[in-house]
């Protein structure tokens, strides 16, 4: 369970200024994309969380606190099968794994997911997804 943050005001972040910010976030609930709020010698500090794994995800002791800087951000995603295609679209972008569709959004999160017990193809046309299934099925997803 991880949290990145990237800190929306202009200050050099000391090492352990994780665990402060941990401290303070103890027990709260964040979701990625959100924007959190901790005060620090009375003085509040705003925080955009980049990413939240899992989203929604309770802060607790076992949490790595991570600070994103700059404009760049990274979000790393770790599947328990191989990944068979990427499909981008507007709206975000579709993974294909042995037997499941998975739609996420450009911030990561989770729009569709289902399994299937045959998926033969998976393609975008104009913001809808089309997936192929169990030899003579169509399913479209209109996220």
């Amino acid at each position: 369970m991880r949290i990145v943050l990237k800190p929306l005001f202009d200050a050099e972040l000391p090492p352990d200024f994780s665990e402060v910010i941990k401290s303070k976030l103890g027990g709260r609930e964040v979701r990625t994309g959100e924007e959190v709020e901790v005060e620090i010698l009375g003085k509040p500090l705003r925080f955009k969380v980049v990413l939240a794994e899992p989203s929604p995800l309770k802060v607790g002791n076992e949490t790595r606190i991570e600070f994103s800087s700059g404009e760049i951000e990274v979000l790393d995603f770790e599947f328990e099968e191989p990944v068979r295609e990427v499909v981008p679209f507007e709206r975000g972008f579709v993974v294909v794994l042995n037997n499941k569709v998975l739609i996420l959004n450009h911030d990561g999160q989770k729009i569709y997911s289902d399994e299937f017990d045959e998926l033969n193809e998976v393609r975008v046309s104009k913001g809808t997804v089309v997936i192929v299934h169990d030899k003579n099925k169509l399913r479209l997803v209109k996220p």
